[in-house]
């Protein structure tokens, strides 16, 4: 059974956004693992409360490379309390939708920028906790 892909993702795919590493990123966070296979870095400069920069880096299907460049695009620019309600669902919902088997992958990409977020505050000794929240691992990772 073929999954159908929006032209969107598609796109995305095949020509990801923001690709790479920032070597003096100002937080840097790693979501996912090697069992259900989708691996999500992401890397993030902040000047005075605003993502100016990101990038990343990701290891898994053409739905995960999809969802992490979709992420990037839509944080770059933004205020952190603008990026902290950055969900799943707004990263299907600006790829045009995926298939209910790759939703996940949305979830990794969400959890992503929330951890380099987290990692950003613990550099500057705050504890990100009450900021972020809690980063729970991908639900589909635990599927045996």
């Amino acid at each position: 059974m073929s999954m159908l892909y929006s032209e969107k993702v598609m796109d995305h795919f095949a020509n990801p956004r923001n690709v790479g590493e920032l070597p003096d990123a100002d937080g840097v966070g790693e979501v996912g693992n090697a069992k259900c296979g989708d691996i999500m870095k992401m890397y993030i400069k902040v000047q005075d409360d605003v993502i100016t920069d990101v990038r990343f880096k990701t290891f898994g299907c053409g739905a995960a490379i999809a969802t992490s460049s979709m992420a990037t695009e839509l944080i770059k620019g933004k205020p952190i309390s603008e990026v902290l309600k950055l969900t799943n669902e707004a990263v299907v919902e600006a790829l045009d939708g995926l298939p209910p088997v790759k939703i996940h992958c949305s979830v990794l990409a969400e959890q992503a920028i929330k951890s380099a977020l987290a990692d950003y505050y613990r550099r500057r000794g705050i504890d990100p906790t009450p900021i972020v929240g809690e980063i729970n691992d991908c639900e589909a990772c635990h599927v045996e």
